[in-house]
């Protein structure tokens, strides 16, 4: 299955080019907890979509409950950073990148309130698979690029982070029960909207 006519079948090669052509920041962890996510892409409607996972709640978690990518703590027995991530999207969801198209990284994020390095490995597959949510994750779903980028739904909200109260920027999904997303996923969103921006529609219909 290729990308969506809107979209074009040189979707993918474009947003691989966009992202080779600019040079991620690649941080030393210098102490922090290394992990590795992955931005999943597959085709939408009208653009294409995001896999996002919502994290179950477990007591000591401070991102129990909290929306994010697949993706987990780089191992020791892992060859590279890209390898944890696809290892992490294994064992959460049961969905095997090593047939994904690659497309790039982006540059390296450090956490706000946590020693925490995260690298984020960006992936193009043919179509949604079916996933197998594995006991750290509640609920797997599906966001168009196009609502990500949609400037109405950026907002500020009061979120928690273990026992404390923040207000962030943060942006609203139309996913029914769905808490608001924020924090180091939201300003890996808010990286990869910008490269992507003019391959995108706008609110109209058109495109940027």
């Amino acid at each position: 299955m290729e990308p969506t006519r809107r979209q074009g079948s040189g979707w993918w090669e474009a947003v691989a080019e966009r992202l080779a052509s600019r040079e991620p920041e690649i941080i030393p962890a210098e102490g922090r907890t290394r992990a590795a996510v992955a931005l999943v892409l597959a085709p939408g409607p009208d653009s294409p979509s995001v896999l996002f996972i919502e994290r179950a709640a477990h007591d000591g978690d401070p991102w129990s409950g909290d929306l994010g990518f697949p993706g987990g703590k780089v191992e020791p027995a892992d060859a590279t950073t890209r390898a944890a991530a696809e290892r992490e999207t294994r064992e959460e969801l049961g969905l095997d990148l090593a047939g994904a198209r690659f497309l790039g990284r982006l540059s390296d994020i450090t956490g706000a309130h946590l020693p925490v390095l995260v690298s984020c490995f960006v992936y193009a597959i043919d179509a949604p698979p079916r996933l197998v949510p594995g006991a750290e994750v509640r609920d797997p779903f599906w966001v168009p690029l196009a609502v990500l980028a949609d400037r109405r739904r950026h907002t500020s909200a009061t979120v928690r982070f273990g026992s404390e109260s923040f207000v962030r920027p943060a942006i609203r999904l139309p996913v029914a029960e769905k808490p608001v997303l924020w924090g180091i996923t939201y300003r890996l969103v808010t990286q990869f909207l910008e490269i992507v921006a003019e391959l995108l529609p706008s609110p109209d219909g058109g495109k940027e």
